[in-house]
Formats: structure tokens, sequence, C-alpha cells
């Protein structure tokens, strides 16, 4: 059997469309339910349903009286608070094109993005870094906003541009994704495949209002069926996480593998008596985290896998469990295949580069301004996602890291995240990283990079991999650091771990 998973195509999106419309869809059946909670140790911040779509309803009006026209875009330079969703929303309502971006941009990168995209204003908090603009929209005038007549919703082809969202490209740099209307039509997905999610539920997810993890999972996805989200207040302190998931009655948490991993760290129980059960995504869940989680809190761990180009299409789920070290499966309405270097799909239980049909909903529109990109990324009808993987009989996959991550071992391709999931088990190991390294001219060796209490024995660790992991798979060297190298996420970059590499001549293999 080919390592193909097509159920045939999800239903089609309605038109006329708008983002924000459907996100909001349950408003008026339940005004008064409380949408959102930001939560806090002495309390919370609520907004009913109502209050929220008054809000972006009435942004968009503000943002149309200020001579913004439908189709134009606008950047987001806001923090992490109530106001960034509530600007997007109020931008997609209106027609216009938000372009989310991280608060921790430099002035001189936010000056590249306005050069490259010409947005027709910003909308910022001051204490936010930006480049000059000529309509700079600030956080008094988008708080007056919210008390404006409401908007008409923008309706029109869901096909449209909707949103931006910045990403790293094959080359390396930023590339601008730009994403349709439909975009949200097809999380729905998610739903069943990755959430289970139900309208009685209380979402809660640990990131902050601007990150698209949180503004998808955390926010608009529970709107989208009528349930509660729940973000902590800013600057929350990861190790009260449980103690405003019990107080806020929280069903479901979504948080990175990071979250998680300093949640557990020197527990020996975790209570949580309304929680079903845990989401993560971001990058790849260690085994023993999930082991862990599901021992101290008696509740499942759920993965997802996918990326700004199409959010999450691979996950397990309460209904779907994933087994042993595969991230899941493909959601029901997804089209997913495993190609091999000639394009076609591969036998199952082979490698390849995971591959999203053209036609999936979720897929981006393409990118801006970089047309021979999105040209290169596809082989047929298939986007290519540059991650490996395997799937095996039963249709689950199973991730074994980005392509330009894959480490060679004397001819052998090796997964950096089999490596990682077998050194991860070690008791003294919190996290852990793998990459090939060149320590002398065309002598290249795999290094593990890791974290804990204390620098181990590295005949210790030989042993501790021998018998688990082929020869060839083995490291040659073991590094001690403080801290991994991450991005603003916490997601770790495995191409800047050979900066962390000493001068020094490994141990005789």
């Amino acid at each position: 059997m080919l390592s193909i998973f097509d159920q045939g195509p999800p239903s089609p999106c309605p038109a006329p469309f708008n983002l924000a419309a459907f996100v909001l869809r349950r408003a008026g059946d339940s005004p008064n339910k409380c949408a959102l909670s930001v939560l806090r140790r002495d309390g919370s911040d609520d907004w009913s349903y109502a209050e929220l779509e008054r809000a972006v309803r009435g942004t968009g009006t503000g943002l149309l009286r200020a001579g913004l026209e439908p189709g134009q875009i606008v950047l987001l330079r806001l923090g992490n608070t109530v106001e960034f969703p509530i600007a997007y929303l109020g931008a997609i309502a209106a027609g216009l094109v938000p372009v989310p971006t991280s608060s921790q941009l430099t002035e001189p990168e936010t000056a590249k993005i306005i050069a490259e995209l010409k947005p027709a204003a910003v909308l910022r908090d001051p204490e936010i870094a930006c480049a000059d603009h000529p309509l700079q929209i600030d956080i008094a005038a988008l708080e007056a906003m919210r008390s404006l007549p409401a908007c008409d919703w923008a309706m029109g082809d869901p096909e449209r541009l909707a949103y931006v969202v910045f990403t790293s490209g094959t080359s390396g740099s930023q590339r601008a994704v730009a994403h349709a209307h439909r975009a949200i039509w097809a999380r729905q997905m998610m739903v069943e495949g990755w959430y289970a999610l139900t309208p009685e539920d209380r979402l809660c997810h640990a990131g902050a209002f601007n990150w698209t993890y949180t503004l998808g999972t955390g926010l608009m996805d529970p709107w989208t069926i009528g349930a509660t989200a729940l973000i902590p207040e800013p600057g929350t302190d990861i190790a009260m996480l449980p103690d405003l998931l019990r107080e806020h009655r929280a069903t479901i948490f979504a948080a990175a593998p990071g979250v998680y991993r300093r949640m557990l760290r020197d527990r020996e129980a975790l209570a949580l008596p309304d929680l079903r059960h845990g989401l993560t995504a971001g990058e790849k869940l260690p085994q023993d985290l999930h082991r862990r989680w599901e021992a101290l809190t008696g509740t499942g761990l759920h993965e997802a896998y996918g990326m700004s180009e199409c959010s999450t299409f691979i996950s397990s789920s309460p209904a779907n469990p994933a087994r042993g070290v595969a991230l899941g499966q493909p959601q029901v309405g997804r089209r997913l295949a495993i190609l091999g270097e000639d394009g076609q799909p591969v036998p199952q239980g082979e490698p390849g580069v995971i591959a999203v049909h053209k036609d999936d909903p979720g897929l981006m529109l393409g990118y801006l301004n970089a047309p021979d990109e999105m040209a290169a990324r596809m082989q047929g009808d298939w986007f290519l996602t540059g991650d490996q993987g395997a799937m095996a009989v039963d249709g689950q996959i199973t991730y074994l890291g980005r392509g330009d991550d894959m480490m060679n071992a004397g001819g052998y391709r090796v997964s950096p995240v089999e490596v990682e999931s077998v050194l991860g088990t070690h008791p003294g190991i919190e996290q852990v990283g793998t990459a090939e390294v060149e320590i002398k001219r065309d002598t290249k060796i795999i290094v593990a990079f890791y974290t804990g209490p204390k620098e181990l024995d590295e005949a210790e660790l030989r042993t501790y991999v021998n018998g688990t992991l082929a020869r060839y798979k083995q490291p040659r060297a073991f590094v001690h650091l403080d801290a991994l190298p991450s991005g603003a996420n916490g997601k770790l970059l495995r191409r800047a771990l050979p900066a962390y590499f000493p001068a020094r001549s490994p141990d005789p293999a």
C-alpha cells in the first residue's frame, strides 16, 4: 500500500463568506455567555459574546472611518493584550487584511515589512517597536472604536485574501504567507480530529494573545463553536498555571511542550479535576514528557502537526490516540501523502516528505511577492511541507524532522527526532537537541546538546543509547548547556546548535 490519505474532499466553504463573521456566528445565540476570561490570581476579566462582537464590529467601523478601505493591508504592532484579537477580527470584519507580527521584532525589522507589504496603516501599542508610518492608530484610538456602531460584515468570495502571517521560507528568509477567508472553515476539521471540543468546554491556552497558535487554537476555534476561551494574563508564572486551571475550571489545556515541561518540573502529582485532556503543538512532543503528564494528571495529551502555510492537519485525539512515537493521523477531510524523491507516494512505512494536496481548504493562497517560492514547494498536485515523515499501515504518521535538519552518518540519513526521543527519557536530561557538527574539514559527527541539573558522564550516556539506537545513529559527543537555543515561541532551533559545540575532539568511537 502507498502512503496516501484521501477520504474525498471536505464540504465546500459557503459563499459569500467572512472569516470574522464565522468566528462570531454563535454570539447571537448566547449573547450573555462568557466568550473570554483573562485569568488573574485575584479573579478574571470576562467578556461576554455580546461584548466581544460589539467590540470587534465597532473596531471595524472605526477603521473604515479612519479612511481605510476593504482589501487594504494593516500591520498589527500590538502586545500581549486583548486589543490584539479584537483588532485582528475587527479588521477582517470590515474587509481589511491584518498582518499580525511578533512584538519582539525590532524597528529595522518592521521597516523591511512595511517596505515589502506597504500597509495602509499600522495598529500600534506605543510600547512596541515599529518603524515610521504615516498612519498609525494607537491603543487609545482602538479602545475608543469599540463603542462605535457595528460595521456590516464584509461578505465575499471565500477565496479572497483575509490575513497574512510571516514564516521562514525555504530560502531561510521570512516570507509573507497569504491566507484566504476559507482558512477558518478548514479549521473545523480540528474540532473532532484534535480538540474534541464542545460548546460546554472551557479551553485555556497558555500562550500570548499575539501568537498565532493562541489566536487560532486558544481563541477563534472555541468562539466558532460557542465555547469559552481562557487566557492567563501577561506575565503569568508558568508555575501558577495549575492553580489557575483548577480555580477557573478549565476542561481543556493547550500549550507548547516547553510549557508542559516546566509545569511538571519537581512535581509528584498534579490534580486537575475538571480537565478532560491537554493539547500540544509547536514542536515535537517528547515521549517521556507525554508519559509523565498522563501519569501525574490521569488525562491524555494530544499532539498536532501543522505549519503557518496550512495550520494543523495531522493530530491525535481522545477518540484516536497516537500510537508510540507517532504524531497521530490525518484529520478527516484532509488529503495527505508521503512523497519520495520522484514526487510519488512511497510505500507505507518508508520515509519521505509530508505533502498536503493543493485543494486543502486550509492551504495558503501563496507567498506574497514570492510566487517562485510557492511554485518550488509544489510537486504536481502536492504542497511539500519540507518535513520528513513515515505513514504506518493504520494511517498514523511518525514525524522524522525537517528535511534540512536531517543528519548524515556514514551515508545513512538520521532523524534528529529519533535520537532525541531516546535521550529524552534519561532521568538527568530535561531537554535535548541533536545536530550534525563539522569537527574538521570533511568530517562531521552527530552531537547531542542537552539541559539538566548537572553535566552527565559521557561514557554513561553512550551506554544509555547503546542497544536502543543503531551505532550510526548514536551521538559521538554530548554537550551540556544551561538552555538550548530557541525562537520567540520556545521552539528548538536545531540549526543554531553547532555554534555551541566546544573546540575539542570527540572521544573515539
